[in-house]
């Protein structure tokens, strides 16, 4: 078996959220949940949770794993392709089931929200679901022997979901959702990834340079846009520094000769 082969058991995995947000939608356990982790974790500052929505946006993880370009290319590849196919999954399903959110049910006071009030196409937690398809992508993508310290960026995919609540935006219903599906979608990214010709993941490579120049969209991005709450402009522009020096080692590789084996 090749050593970055996904178990089978593993596609299973997912069902164990998906199967909990069953049982507390249907349980009519949905706003008790959510109110009872609203409310708890207000303990904690503002900052740390929309810090943690951060990384569950798009161009926020991409922006933070670019180093990877230079460091671990495939793994950076399995994430694009498992953030494009989270963003198009979570686009779809959204659509689908079009759940209202907390703010469109929930008297205005009864919980605590951080930002504006978002109030339609609740299910699944879309930065839920990116943290958890990027976590599972670079696990399932990396050798077996070095996937053990990676199995904490899942917990860190859950903190992200946990932030969901926090700020008010999404259902624990939301956030199981988003997790069950976005194992899936890093697995299938991690697949797609570990077939990808060795020979072409390069730094002088045209997929290196595609990827180089999402870097250059990100800066924009980052620049010219409030990624999910005021409080994460710092992280916006640690982001933008994290490209820049990337780009510019990404640069010096261009005129570096390999050395010969």
């Amino acid at each position: 078996m090749s050593k970055k082969a996904i178990p089978g058991f593993a596609w299973f995995i997912p069902l164990a959220p998906l199967a909990l947000a069953f049982i507390l939608y249907f349980g009519d356990l949905q706003s008790s949940s959510f109110l009872f982790i609203n409310q708890f974790t207000q303990q904690l500052p503002d900052t740390l949770w929309t810090w943690l929505t951060f990384l569950g946006n798009g161009w926020g993880v991409f922006a933070i794993a670019f180093p990877l370009l230079l460091l671990a290319p495939r793994i950076l590849t399995a994430g694009i392709f498992a953030g494009t196919i989270a963003a198009l999954s979570s686009a779809a399903l959204k659509g689908l089931f079009n759940l209202p959110r907390p703010a469109s049910i929930l008297n205005e006071g009864s919980f605590y929200r951080i930002g504006e009030a978002l109030l339609h196409r609740a299910f699944p937690s879309g930065h839920t679901l990116t943290a958890f398809a990027i976590a599972s992508a670079f696990y399932f993508s990396a050798s077996k022997e070095k996937r053990t310290p990676l199995l904490l960026l899942f917990a860190l995919a859950a903190l992200v979901g946990l932030s969901r609540n926090a700020v008010g935006a999404h259902w624990l219903t939301d956030v199981l959702g988003g997790a069950g599906f976005g194992i899936w979608c890093g697995m299938i990214g991690a697949l797609l990834a570990n077939q990808f010709p060795e020979s072409q993941l390069g730094p002088k490579k045209i997929w290196a340079h595609l990827i180089a120049l999402g870097g250059v969209i990100a800066i924009y991005s980052h620049l010219t846009q409030i990624m999910d709450h005021e409080l994460n402009q710092p992280l916006q522009y640690a982001s933008v520094a994290i490209i820049v020096i990337t780009l510019v080692m990404y640069g010096k590789a261009q005129f570096t000769q390999a050395r010969p084996l």
